[in-house]
């Protein structure tokens, strides 16, 4: 646990510290206060009022400074807060944006989320709020431990050797709810998303699910959220109930102990010394379990924070792509796979087996296959978004392990099937590709990408809002844009995931259009199902279950009738049908 938190802080790392010696100090000086009691009740029992009245005065200068002190440490611990808040977040998203994109599971992506918003708050109270007098709680029965050696050493053994035990159930109390309140944070994080996509997919949930708007999924979180949240409650009630019958089994022996000593010689003359001594350790009996008492009720807060840093730590755990130690740069915009295998995971089946391809500087390929053959995965492993499990990856003749983030990310460009655009305008979708890009600079990709059209209509032209993802605009003009994003970066190679996917024909017609243009100036791979767009590349490859099926130009697979060629013969077919009505019926006829 105090090493994620430390983990957590970075260079942030000394405020911590400084703050738990700060804590250290103020346990130490509450148990000399509590121990002060002794001299001044011992004097006031012998009828030394004067003696009394000095260690009364010391007793007084403890307490303020102790208060004092408390007070010092309680700034201390904020300052760890605020250093938590504003340098946590920072270098946990450090962190994630050095992870393969394979990482971002919706398990994962709800997870990061929940830490995000919820738990580094609870974690950044820590310090202030539970460290504390969590830290003060133990050190301060330590020093009464010392005082009772020094009173009555029988009770001073056994409240040392109480020690390890009430440790020993404060960790058996606490593990007996972790996992329930590990339960019940996860269910607290799938409720949230839920919550979230009952709000965003209300158009799709009410076609399918009529005026109910589709509630189930969310009733069902919520529900599995409260029996988590129960169970949580009655584990956490028998913590609590256990704590205290151990603490108050231990002051319960501490007083037999001392009854046993007052009765161990019937009838003999008891020294007012030593009676003296008993009453006092009696009342140090009774300060060494007020502490622990205030320990174990924080156990609850510690294990809800255990379970947020436990989360924390899964995220940090999670390993980047290395780095290379003397990156290399590409010599060239070719791209090269040799003998590529990859799985998702160990135990999962391979989706690329045995891939070799060579793309030559400005030329394009296109990438044909069936759903799940490894297009996708073959593009992403160019960009290195995952490492290959057998063989290399070669970008400019030079393995991508070899070339730095910066280099490789320089390299390539990427339109993704599914565009994303964040809130805010047109311009500024556009120049994330390359932020100082001048104004003239941008008008041109928007016309080679034909986002002129778009803001041609629009009264606030490149300044008009996007919304969030994009959802002002239609799928075509997001897009166009994405296009746009990428034109605007310049870099030599260009990958692109069906970038005509479920568009209309004008939209298919400018993205087309487009990469007629950038044939030559650019290494062009595509993954495309357009006869269009596949006719024009230079080579094709064709996928089937991992594996290159074909590869060659367009006459020539085409000629060889295989794989490629019942692809066209079926994409034809495709093209060829169209919807008439019929005699009032809706039936499909090829022309």
């Amino acid at each position: 646990m105090m090493k994620v938190f430390m983990k957590l802080l970075g260079e942030d790392l000394p405020v911590f510290r400084r703050y738990v010696g700060m804590a250290v100090l103020y346990g130490v000086l509450s148990g000399l206060s509590i121990v002060a009691v002794v001299p001044v009740l011992s004097r006031l029992l012998a009828g030394d009022g004067a003696g009394a009245a000095g260690w009364l005065i010391v007793l007084v200068v403890g307490v303020v400074a102790s208060w004092w002190w408390r007070r010092q440490v309680e700034k201390a611990g904020i300052g760890v807060g605020i250093a938590v808040l504003q340098g946590a977040r920072q270098r946990l998203g450090d962190h994630v944006a050095s992870l393969p994109v394979g990482w971002f599971t919706p398990d994962n992506t709800t997870r990061l989320n929940h830490v995000v918003t919820h738990g580094l708050m609870e974690v950044a109270q820590l310090p202030a709020h539970v460290f504390t007098p969590v830290i003060s709680g133990a050190v301060t029965p330590l020093v009464i431990v010392v005082a009772l050696f020094g009173l009555h050493w029988q009770m001073g053994l056994i409240a040392l050797l109480a020690l390890p035990l009430l440790a020993a159930v404060f960790l058996l109390a606490a593990r007996l709810g972790r996992q329930a309140d590990a339960d019940y944070h996860h269910s607290s994080a799938q409720t949230s998303g839920r919550v979230v996509e009952f709000a965003q997919a209300q158009s799709v949930l009410r076609a399918f699910n009529g005026e109910g708007g589709g509630m189930r999924f969310l009733e069902q979180a919520i529900e599995r959220q409260h029996r988590a949240g129960i169970r949580l409650i009655r584990l956490s009630m028998v913590s609590v109930v256990l704590n205290t019958w151990v603490i108050q089994a231990v002051f319960a022996a501490l007083l037999v102990t001392a009854v046993l000593g007052l009765s161990a010689q019937p009838g003999a003359v008891v020294e007012p010394t030593s009676a003296i001594a008993l009453v006092v350790a009696l009342i140090l009996a009774n300060r060494f379990s007020e502490p622990l008492l205030d320990l174990a009720g924080y156990g609850e807060a510690l294990r809800g924070a255990r379970n947020q840093l436990d989360a924390v730590g899964r995220i940090l755990s999670a390993s980047p792509l290395p780095e290379a130690v003397r990156p290399q740069a590409p010599r060239d915009a070719s791209v090269e796979l040799r003998d590529v295998h990859f799985g998702y995971a160990p135990e999962q089946p391979e989706v690329l087996s045995g891939v070799s391809l060579r793309v030559e500087p400005g030329s394009m390929t296109a990438l044909v296959g069936a759903s799940g053959s490894g297009k996708t995965t073959l593009v992403r492993l160019i960009a290195r978004f995952f490492d290959v499990g057998g063989g290399s990856v070669s970008v400019g003749g030079v393995d991508v392990r070899e070339i730095s983030s910066e280099a490789l990310a320089g390299q390539i460009s990427q339109i993704f099937q599914d565009s994303y655009l964040f809130q805010g305008s047109i311009a500024d979708n556009i120049r994330l590709g390359r932020p100082e890009a001048s104004d003239a600079e941008l008008m041109e990709v928007a016309r080679l990408a034909g986002v002129d059209e778009i803001i041609a209509r629009l009264p606030e032209g490149l300044e008009t809002t996007v919304g969030e993802g994009g959802a002002r605009l239609s799928g075509g003009e997001r897009q166009r844009i994405s296009i746009a994003r990428a034109l605007i970066k310049d870099a030599p190679i260009l990958l692109i995931d069906e970038a005509t996917a479920a568009l209309d024909v004008e939209n298919q017609r400018v993205i087309v259009d487009t990469l007629e243009r950038l044939r030559g100036e650019r290494t062009l791979i595509v993954i495309a199902h357009q006869l269009s767009t596949v006719e024009m590349a230079d080579q094709i490859l064709v996928l089937d279950d991992g594996k290159v099926a074909e590869r060659g130009s367009h006459a020539e697979l085409q000629a060889s009738g295989g794989p490629y060629a019942r692809f066209l013969q079926q994409r034809r077919a495709a093209k060829g049908w169209r919807i008439q009505p019929v005699a009032g019926v809706v039936e499909g006829s090829t022309s």
